[in-house]
């Protein structure tokens, strides 16, 4: 009889934890982005672009790279990227492909 007395907690689905932080993520992104950080402006345009933790609006993410591109100009390769790929990460894969040929 140890379970009488006690209240149950409300069950939380896992999906609804992990929906809550892509979409906190994507609020302290967007924060960075409009403070100047580049990389965070890469991240948002990818966010928009996928419909990762926002709704997805190409023209948005288009934007928002593009505003990056200002200053980084490999952020136009990774815009189509998963959320997360860094412009770093595309330069590294330009110079594998340079030294195949």
């Amino acid at each position: 009889m140890e379970g009488r007395g006690r209240r149950r907690e409300p069950t939380i689905r896992l999906s609804d934890v992990v929906a809550d932080c892509v979409s906190r993520w994507f609020q302290d992104a967007l924060r960075e982005a409009k403070n100047g950080d580049i990389s965070m402006q890469i991240l948002v345009g990818q966010m928009y672009c996928s419909g990762y933790g926002v709704p997805l609006n190409i023209q948005k993410g288009k934007a928002w790279i593009s505003r990056a591109a200002q200053c980084r100009s490999s952020a136009l390769k990774v815009g189509h990227k998963r959320p997360g790929y860094n412009a770093s990460d595309s330069d590294s894969d330009d110079a594998k492909d340079e030294s195949a040929s």
